[in-house]
């Protein structure tokens, strides 16, 4: 086995073990882009682990780790990669396909926003916490499978993308509301919380029901808005792509409905997800359609 290879079965394992609902997806587009999708899957994967509990470290032994892994990723965009399974597999995923360093440096940059408290204060600051984190990684995809027969993907698939990783990422807010409020971070936008008459402290315990259940289910729709919106992407990516598309959209919105089915339990802290069987029939549906 080359060492390219080894690199992207490393990814895949990684992407196996790690990515839960990712990986019910992915696992159906052809090759090389499914090995490609793995090693964006393990860079990213990579990234969340550099500031992982950096709470409390120096900020200049941070800001050097940081530093240093921008530059490895930058080198590995320009097809330079070495030191490393990531480095390689994404070296020579950035050789086959034209990827942009920006959308890379914007995902760093959202990780590093994690880092201590987070206080979203309006929809402006959750829509960035939101793109940097899953905006960027969607038009990182839609890259990556091209459009119909296999050229480039259309520069209005670029918003559309952006809009999908966006309602992945408020889904994901919404079903962590406690476990993110245990880390010091508070997404929803406080203003928001203001106009409902209530505290993230008041959501938390529930207080005021009626209150609570419609502030979610304001919050549940905007998400909801974002799937509608984002409905056209799937007919501008290449066809051998769009189950993995419609398998990961499929999965992600029944996660959501389930938060909007009970609210109540999420928010005190049973966590929501879709079983395994579930995800195995929208993968089936998905790949049948």
């Amino acid at each position: 086995m080359s060492a390219t290879d080894a690199a992207f079965a490393a990814c895949a394992e990684i992407t196996r073990t790690q990515a839960r609902n990712f990986w019910w997806g992915l696992r159906m587009l052809p090759e090389p882009r499914r090995s490609a999708l793995y090693a964006i899957y393990a860079w990213m994967r990579a990234a969340d682990d550099l500031v992982d509990g950096a709470e409390g470290e120096d900020p200049a032994e941070l800001e050097r780790r940081v530093a240093s892994f921008r530059t490895r990723t930058d080198g590995a965009l320009a097809g330079q990669g070495s030191g490393g399974a990531v480095w390689i597999a994404l070296a020579e995923v950035a050789r086959r396909t034209p990827l942009e360093p920006r959308e890379f440096h914007e995902m760093l940059d959202g990780q590093l926003a994690d880092v201590g408290p987070v206080r979203c204060r309006t929809w402006a600051d959750l829509r960035t916490v939101c793109y940097r984190v899953a905006g960027t990684v969607g038009v990182v995809c839609v890259r990556i499978w091209g459009g119909p027969g296999g050229g480039p993907i259309d520069a209005s698939a670029i918003p559309l993308a952006i809009d999908r990783g966006i309602a992945f990422q408020l889904t994901n807010i919404l079903r962590d509301l406690r476990e993110d409020s245990a880390r010091g971070r508070s997404y929803l936008p406080l203003a928001e919380y203001h106009a409902a008459g209530l505290t993230p402290g008041d959501l938390l315990a529930w207080r005021d029901p009626p209150a609570c259940r419609a502030f979610l289910a304001g919050q549940v729709e905007r998400a909801r808005g974002h799937y509608r919106a984002s409905a056209p992407l799937d007919a501008l990516v290449d066809p051998p792509c769009r189950p993995t598309l419609a398998a990961m959209t499929g999965i992600y919105r029944a996660l959501l409905e389930r938060v909007a089915a009970d609210p109540r339990r999420v928010v005190l802290g049973r966590r929501v997800s879709v079983p395994a069987w579930r995800k195995m029939a929208i993968a089936f549906r998905a790949r049948r359609a």
